[in-house]
């Protein structure tokens, strides 16, 4: 079944998401299917990449089906849930409109995949979804002035893993969610001009291809922050 069954990988046009691919390929022979948005983007950062690629919006009901389209009843034995969108507003200009959009990606979106990939991700199982959090969204950990409303959704992220795994424990899959704490990439340079990440995405993308196709096989239901320092 391993052999056989498909690995997800979505926002993986760049950064951690794109690292990741390359991993669980170079390092671990896994079948991929990568996930993003720019689809001119999606195949320059994985030129020469043996995966399977979709342009989908996976904030999108039409996006979301695509995707399992794609995977056409193959079996998922693990989704990685990294899709996901930077919103920095002054306390006092966040809209509903801004709110809803983020939510919508960074939380909404990884549930109703999930939902819409059941029935293969239980043809895997286990089978494991790896969502893609912040050391923002984390409680007791620093805050940033302009994020409260990427860090709440990182936090409902987190939760979400919480509520998966225990939906899904009797179907066989496994959630749990890693919390980014600061990568070198263009979302980090985008919110901190300037600061210096002590970490790349090859190595973070290295961890999470080892972390998506194993660590399910010990946990479940976690929150596990992934971080050498927040700016």
């Amino acid at each position: 079944m391993d052999g056989e069954a498909l690995v997800l990988v979505t926002g993986a046009s760049r950064g951690v998401g794109a690292a990741t691919v390359q991993a669980l390929v170079h390092a671990h022979g896994a079948r991929v299917i990568a996930i993003a948005r720019d689809g001119d983007r999606l195949a320059s950062s994985l030129a020469g990449i043996a995966c399977e690629r979709v342009v989908a919006d996976v904030g999108t009901a039409e996006g979301r089906a695509l995707v399992a389209q794609a995977v056409a009843g193959r079996p998922v034995r693990a989704l990685v849930n990294n899709a996901g969108l930077f919103r920095s507003r002054p306390f006092g200009a966040w809209s509903m409109a801004d709110l809803e959009e983020v939510f919508r990606v960074n939380a909404h979106a990884p549930l109703l995949l999930v939902q819409e990939l059941l029935p293969l991700l239980a043809a895997a199982a286990p089978a494991h979804v790896v969502n893609i959090g912040s050391m923002g969204g984390v409680q007791g950990s620093a805050k940033f002035p302009g994020l409260v409303g990427y860090s709440a959704s990182k936090a409902a992220l987190a939760c979400v893993a919480e509520c998966i795994a225990e939906e899904l424990k009797e179907r066989g899959v496994r959630c749990n969610c890693l919390s980014l704490g600061a990568v070198d990439t263009e979302m980090l340079r985008e919110a901190f001009p300037g600061y210096q990440a002590p970490v790349t995405a090859d190595q973070v993308g290295a961890f999470v291809a080892r972390f998506a196709l194993e660590a399910h096989k010990l946990l479940n239901g976690k929150v596990i922050p992934l971080a050498l320092s927040t700016p």
